[in-house]
């Protein structure tokens, strides 16, 4: 039988991958790319960029697509024996990439190619190639350089078995609730506890520890007994304070271990720490740099935060005979709090954001503002809930033409890695074998709750802002016009300014023409009312300062780790110093977020989480364009024009601050973020 990874004329074929399947497809792809390696690597092998891409370049983008749908199917549709397959799989792929970015007969080749013969795109890509070829250690000799491979290894082994612990320890917990524990808890959240038990056996509520049950029992549920019982479950998660029979997945081990590799990589390569190695590729100059901007913010963001703890500890003392709350209290006063003082909450606004019609919404404003029409399509997918979907452009004449493709795969279910991100299935490319173009096409990835008892699936604005966020990187990735594959789309754009985009469209969803288009009561079909949306709107910021400071907090925690922290230490008195430098709320010392941090010990965030404060100055500063343009009809769309090009389109092709400053006409400033958090003044 055909091996469905081996299949690469069209999509690919998830309805039919077995894990059975991996290792002879993995096994025959490598062989390929390294006889490819073998045969560019020659002496007498012509010195040219399209040359080796022609052989090397479609071998190992062929080796890329299998694996990323290997990976891909690993984050959605975890079982025992995909698992095995792909970890057995893991160290041979690691091993290919690590002595492929490392080889010097290929350094040596690229070093050779003459950059004046190169287009721009071609010329930023050989830039780019030629700094990663030092960072993947293709100038160490010796034991370093058998040092710097054992090092990668490793460092994906440990990653992933990080990763499977995170949602080992999430799928593993489960309460069964009474129904008088569920008091005040909404009624979705109430009737899908009640079809989770009933589907285990179970008599009574199944609440887990997956987000979209977790956070509605958290705001809403009137038992502090029950909140506690979740809360210390959730945050101890994955840790040596978790129930005795969830510390097998104990993740300390694993970050001290991944900590002194990467200081141990750092090393080899030259630097005094992985927060001066991490930057190299980055807008950011130094360490020391976003250290100072991030404590600047804070600063900045300080005052407002203490105001709005203050208030919450007035509210929950006064109205709520809370005098001392505990940190599972927290989520409550807030959401009461929110209620008290803009008479709504978020489980009235959700009645009104069904996921169809926010489909439709989202899609009616990309096209508007982007001119481009978004039409349902088929490919073969992973689960039933998949949706697949094509991006056109319209042309004078003729039929559309196709510019990209992406999947949506919107809710939680078991198995499935928590969170939302948006990955890629293939880049455009202009491909050197074949002269055609290749389109790219998109994951597009949330946990949102599924729909109860025939209705659809209801987003909480925070879950469209989400929804918003990633198709913003989909954009990214699916409007990019470079024909370069390793500059086109997402690829090759500095890790700190990948959110741009993605943080710029999550504006749109505080404005009143676009919510009026995506909003429909489940149950009366009437659109969001004016004046909910006018409290929505007044509690916009609400708690920004404390939301700001948190992030702040994870930000700071991430590159002191990186840069001034013993690998061989305990991460909590760091944390525990950061957080008396940065928190105006403390968690409870046995409290281990840490340990499910994910973003920075499984998912390349490592000494880069300061990229969501870093980029949300560009993007606030990019919208606060539009907000200028919004006078006019024409003004907007010319201003949407010169985003797509000047941003979107030009993808990686050259330095992100380039193209900042081409469609902004000057640097970015810090006033827009300020502005739109509400931390311009003090009420």
């Amino acid at each position: 039988m055909t091996n469905p990874l081996l299949s690469f004329d069209d999509l690919p074929l998830f309805d039919q991958v077995q894990p059975g399947h991996i290792e002879p497809a993995i096994n025959a792809l490598l062989a390929q790319a390294d006889t490819a390696l073998a045969t560019v690597t020659q002496a007498e092998f012509e010195v040219s960029w399209n040359a080796i891409a022609r052989v090397l370049d479609v071998a190992t983008e062929r080796l890329s697509r299998a694996w990323g749908t290997v990976s891909h199917l690993n984050s959605v549709a975890d079982t025992p024996e995909l698992r095995a397959a792909y970890n057995a799989a893991l160290p041979k792929i690691t091993e290919f990439y690590t002595r492929l970015g490392a080889d010097e007969r290929l350094f040596a080749k690229y070093k050779a190619i003459d950059a004046t013969t190169l287009t721009p795109e071609q010329r930023q890509a050989h830039r780019n190639a030629l700094r990663n070829f030092v960072l993947g250690g293709a100038e160490l000799q010796g034991t370093d350089r058998t040092r710097f491979a054992e090092i990668q290894e490793r460092q994906a082994a440990v990653s992933q078995k990080f990763s499977e612990n995170a949602l080992d320890a999430t799928d593993a917990f489960a309460y069964y609730a009474q129904r008088d524990e569920l008091d005040g808890a909404p009624a979705d959240i109430i009737a899908a506890a009640a079809a989770a038990a009933q589907l285990d056996g179970k008599d009574g509520y199944k609440l887990t520890l997956k987000l979209p049950c977790y956070l509605p029992v958290m705001q809403f549920a009137s038992s502090s007994a029950l909140r506690q019982t979740l809360y210390r479950a959730y945050v101890t998660r994955a840790s040596d304070q978790a129930d005795p029979a969830q510390q097998q997945f104990d993740n300390s081990a694993l970050i001290n271990e991944l900590l002194a590799l990467r200081l141990e990589e750092a090393q080899l390569l030259g630097h005094t720490n992985f927060g001066a190695l991490s930057v190299v590729p980055k807008m950011a100059e130094s360490p020391e740099q976003i250290i100072s901007f991030l404590r600047d913010l804070a600063q900045r963001a300080r005052p407002f935060a203490e105001k709005d703890l203050a208030d919450l500890r007035a509210f929950a003392a006064e109205q709520l005979n809370l005098p001392d709350p505990q940190p599972w209290d927290w989520p409550y006063v807030s959401e009461k709090l929110k209620e008290a003082r803009y008479a709504f909450n978020e489980q009235e606004v959700k009645q009104y954001f069904p996921l169809p019609k926010v489909l439709d919404g989202l899609f009616g404003i990309v096209e508007s503002l982007f001119e481009v029409q978004i039409r349902p399509d088929h490919a073969p997918v992973w689960h039933e809930d998949v949706r697949f979907f094509r991006i056109e452009c319209a042309q004078l004449q003729g039929e559309p033409v196709l510019v990209g493709q992406f999947y949506l795969d919107p809710t939680a279910r078991n198995g499935k890695r928590g969170g939302a991100w948006m990955d890629d299935v293939r880049a455009r490319w202009l491909r050197p074998d074949t002269h055609t173009l290749q389109t790219p096409v998109a994951h597009l990835v949330c946990n949102f709750a599924a729909g109860v008892g025939g209705k659809p699936a209801l987003l909480t604005h925070d879950d469209v802002t989400t929804l918003f966020h990633e198709f913003g990187h989909g954009l990214h990735h699916l409007l990019t016009q470079v024909n370069e594959r390793d500059v086109s789309g997402i690829s090759g754009v500095e890790w700190d300014a990948v959110e741009l985009p993605s943080q710029f469209m999550e504006n749109f969803c505080w404005e009143w023409d676009v919510l009026q288009g995506m909003t429909a009561h489940v149950d009366t079909d009437a659109s969001l009312p004016r004046a909910l949306f006018d409290k929505m709107l007044a509690a916009k910021n609400f708690q920004s300062g404390m939301q700001t400071l948190r992030q702040i907090e994870f930000s700071l925690f991430d590159m002191l780790l990186h840069t001034a922290h013993d690998p061989a230490a305990a991460i909590m008195p760091l944390l525990q110093q950061v957080r008396d430098e940065v928190a105006v709320l403390q968690p409870p010392q046995w409290s281990r977020t840490a340990h499910t941090f994910s973003h920075i010990f499984a998912g390349g965030y490592a000494a880069g989480y300061y990229s969501y404060k870093w980029a949300e100055v560009l993007s606030s500063d990019a919208y606060a364009a539009f907000e200028e343009a919004a006078s006019s009809a024409e003004g907007a769309r010319e201003t949407g024009r010169r985003y797509r090009k000047e941003i979107l389109e030009a993808g990686g092709s050259r330095p992100a601050i380039e193209s900042f400053k081409a469609f902004r006409g000057r640097e970015p400033n810090l006033d827009a973020l300020l502005r739109h958090q509400g931390m311009v003044q003090l009420a």
